[in-house]
């Protein structure tokens, strides 16, 4: 029984062959921001990295970098979120926390004139 956040590290063990530990400890006052990317929670790590990321383990660490354990930010409604979205084809169903400070293109009003 691995947490959700841990698998990721287990998953890159396996599928990529190579040996990650992850960090013991949060980095305190650090936090990320979930959204939703293609159908599945995602994470940013300030290194340009994502991880996949989980609801039920609202933590992330970056598998390349070694950035430790954040804070994640979920919406307070994941539900509610997730059903405003899956009407759309799986590659159309995005999602940008209101809150989240990065100007984030999926986030972005099209600009008048401009089909997006």
């Amino acid at each position: 029984m691995v947490p959700p956040a841990e698998r990721v590290f287990a998953w890159i063990e396996y599928r990529a062959q190579r040996r990650v530990v992850p960090p013991v400890g949060f980095l305190i006052g650090q936090r990320a921001w979930a959204r939703i990317n293609h159908n599945r929670w995602i994470a940013d790590c300030p290194c340009g990295s994502a991880q996949v990321v989980s609801p039920a383990d609202p933590r992330m660490a970056c598998t390349e970098c070694g950035y430790g354990w954040v804070e994640l930010v979920f919406p307070e409604d994941v539900a509610a979120v997730e059903a405003s979205i899956e009407a759309a084809l799986p590659h159309l169903r995005n999602w940008v926390h209101p809150d989240d400070p990065v100007p984030w293109p999926l986030a972005a009003k099209p600009r008048q004139g401009v089909a997006s």
